[in-house]
C-alpha cells in the first residue's frame, strides 16, 4: 500500500493523495513496510526526485507502526518525478509524479550565504540574522512551549538555537525521549522513538509558521542521560536519521554541537566525521556550523558554512569583532556573547545595556550577534527552556532589527576597520557610526576616505542626510539639512562649512547616514 502526503510550510498536514506542493514546501512519500527485526538499521530506503537533468537523492527513514517515509523539498517549479529505492522489495521501485507550484507569499525558501559574509533567502530576499537561544524549550510543558512560541512571534528574533537531546532525566516537563528505553540507564541507541521526533518536527514547523529559523543542535555536553557518550557508530546512525527527517524543512540550520570541546568522550576528528556525514546526506546543504566553549573549531573546513562563535570579549569593540571575518572569509555569528541576567556565573550577568552594546559592535563590524537571557528570580529561564522574556534587551534589539531591515540588502560591511572601526555600512552609499560608550556632545561629519577607494576624490559634491539613533531609548532624530562632501585631508571628506552634529551627551548613540540620490 502506498500513501502520499504533503507537508506545507505552516504545519504537518494529514496524509492525502494530492500530487502537488509549493516550491520549498515538503513533499512526502510514505509506504508500508516491514516491522520485524530492527527497521531503523535493517532497512535502507531512499528516493530519487528528478526533473530533466536535475536530480535530488533523499534518504528515507522509519517512522514507526510499519511506515517508512522519504521527504523532498523542491527547489524548482514544474513537473517532477520520483522513484524509490530500498533493500526490501515492498519499498523498492515505487514511482510517481508531482507538480511544484509557486511558493506562498511568505515562503522565501531556505536561508543561504550571500556576499561572502551575509545571509539571504533562496529567492534573494535579505535575511538579517538576529538570533536567540532556548536550548530545551521543546522539553517543557505544553503550556510553556506555547508561551515560548508567543514570545518569539511578538519579539524581534528570527532564529532560535535549540537542542535535540534533553539535558536531564524527567525534568522540566520532559515526557518524550529520542530512544527506546526501560529506564534512565537502559537506552537502546539503535532504536529511535518516532514520537519524540514527530514532536520535534511539529515544533520546527511551528517556528516556520512565525518566521523563525530553527538552529538545530545535534549534541550537547550537559545531560546526565548518556546521549552525549554514545559510540561513533550510534552517533553516525543518529546524524543520518535526523538529517533524513528534517532536511526537507526550509527553516532548518544545523549545529553539530553546543560547546563541542566540553564533550570529553569525543575528539575533534569525531566532529569532522559527523560534519561530513551531515553535509553529504543533506541534499539541500542547509547552513551548517559548530559552536565552541574555549577551543574554536576549524571553521575553514569546506562543509562549514558560517562560524558560530562563543566569545563575549570579541564584541566589546568593533575592531575585535571583525577579526574572525578575516580568518574564515565566511559569515560570523557570535551565537553566545554571555547573557543578560542575574546569575552568579560570569556568563549570565550582563546588563541589558552591555548586551545591546555588543550587538551594535558586532553589527558595524559586519557580523551577527546572538541573544540569551538568564534571570534566576522568575519561574522560567529563557535560555534553558523558553517561556517569557524578562530582560531589557529584546525591545532594544527590535529597534536594531528595524535599522537592519532598512539597511542596504547587501549587508553591513566594516568601512575602515583599523582607523575607524566604529563605521559600518556600504561605502559611498550608507553608513552606521556606532559611538558605543562614548558620551559626546557633538560629532564632526566625517566619512573615511578609505570608503571611497584609492583613486581620485569621487566623493566631492556627494550629498548625505543624517539621523541620530539612540540605541537604548529607541529614538530616531533627523538632523536638519543636507551634508555636501568636500575634500578635507588625506583621510576624510567633510561638509565644507565644518558643521558638526549635536549629540545628547549620552552613551549608546549611533548616527545613520544615507546618500541623497540626485
Amino acid at each position: 500500500m502506498k500513501i502520499i502526503s504533503l507537508l506545507f510550510f505552516a504545519a504537518a498536514l494529514s496524509l492525502r493523495a494530492e500530487q502537488s506542493v509549493e516550491q520549498w514546501g515538503v513533499f512526502e512519500v510514505a509506504l508500508n513496510g516491514p516491522t520485524n527485526g530492527n527497521p531503523f538499521t535493517d532497512v535502507q530506503f531512499s528516493a530519487r526526485f528528478y526533473q530533466g537533468t536535475n536530480s535530488v537523492e533523499a534518504g528515507g527513514f522509519y517512522d514507526g507502526n510499519g511506515i517508512y517515509r522519504v521527504r523532498f523539498m523542491p527547489q524548482r517549479q514544474g513537473a517532477w518525478h520520483y522513484l524509490t529505492e530500498s533493500t526490501r522489495p515492498e519499498l523498492n521501485g515505487e514511482a510517481g509524479d508531482l507538480t511544484v507550484t509557486r511558493p506562498a507569499p511568505d515562503n522565501h525558501g531556505p536561508v543561504e550565504v550571500t556576499n561572502t559574509y551575509h545571509f539571504a533567502y533562496a529567492d534573494g530576499t535579505p535575511y538579517e540574522e538576529l538570533g536567540t537561544t532556548s536550548y530545551n524549550w521543546i522539553d517543557q510543558t505544553a503550556a510553556m512551549q506555547e508561551q515560548t512560541l508567543h514570545s518569539l512571534e511578538t519579539g524581534p528574533f528570527n532564529k532560535l538555537r535549540m537542542c535535540v537531546f534533553p539535558n536531564d532525566w524527567k525534568t522540566n516537563g520532559v515526557v518524550l525521549y529520542p530512544y527506546e528505553s526501560t529506564g534512565p540507564s537502559n537506552w537502546d541507541y539503535a532504536r529511535f522513538n518516532p514520537q519524540f521526533f514527530q514532536h520535534l518536527e511539529r515544533r520546527i514547523l511551528d517556528l516556520q509558521k512565525i518566521g523563525v529559523q530553527a538552529d538545530v543542535i545535534f549534541f550537547n555536553p550537559y545531560g546526565h542521560i548518556g546521549f552525549e557518550r554514545m559510540h561513533a557508530d550510534k552517533d553516525d546512525l543518529y546524524a543520518r536519521y535526523l538529517v533524513a527527517r528534517l532536511a526537507a524543512y526550509r527553516n532548518v540550520w544545523w549545529s553539530l554541537a553546543n560547546e563541542w570541546d566540553l564533550m570529553k568522550k569525543k575528539k575533534e576528528s569525531d566532529f569532522v566525521r559527523l560534519g561530513e556525514i551531515v553535509s553529504t546526506n543533506d541534499p539541500y546543504h542547509h547552513l551548517l556550523s559548530i559552536h565552541n566553549s574555549e577551543k574554536i573549531f576549524n571553521n575553514s573546513l569546506p562543509w562549514i558554512t558560517h562560524a558560530s562563535i562563543q566569545n563575549g570579549s570579541a564584541v566589546e569593540s568593533p575592531v575585535s569583532a571583525e577579526l574572525y571575518r578575516d580568518v574564515y572569509r565566511k559569515p560570523v555569528v557570535y551565537d553566545e556573547v554571555k547573557y543578560e541576567g542575574n546569575f552568579s556565573k560570569r556568563w549570565g550577568q550582563l546588563t541589558g545595556q552591555e548586551l545591546v552594546d555588543r550587538f551594535w559592535n558586532g553589527t558595524v563590524a559586519g557580523t551577527y550577534v546572538g541573544h540569551g537571557e538568564t534571570f534566576s528570580n522568575y519561574t522560567n529561564v529563557w535560555t534553558d527552556g523558553g517561556g517569557v522574556l524578562h530582560g531589557q534587551s529584546p525591545a532594544r534589539l527590535a529597534f536594531l532589527k528595524k535599522v537592519l531591515d532598512d539597511a542596504p540588502p547587501e549587508g553591513i560591511e566594516p568601512i575602515d576597520k583599523w582607523q575607524n572601526p566604529e563605521y559600518g555600512g556600504q561605502p559611498g552609499k550608507y553608513y552606521l557610526v556606532y559611538l558605543g560608550k562614548q558620551t559626546m556632545r557633538s560629532w564632526p561629519f566625517l566619512l573615511p576616505k578609505a570608503s571611497f577607494g584609492n583613486g581620485p576624490a569621487p566623493a566631492n559634491g556627494m550629498k548625505f542626510t543624517a539621523e541620530i539613533l539612540d540605541t537604548w531609548n529607541m529614538t530616531v532624530t533627523p538632523v536638519r539639512g543636507v551634508f555636501t562632501l568636500q575634500r578635507k585631508s588625506d583621510y576624510f571628506f567633510a561638509d565644507k562649512d565644518g558643521r558638526a552634529i549635536r549629540l545628547p551627551h549620552r552613551p549608546y548613540m549611533a548616527i545613520r547616514i544615507k546618500r541623497v540620490q540626485e
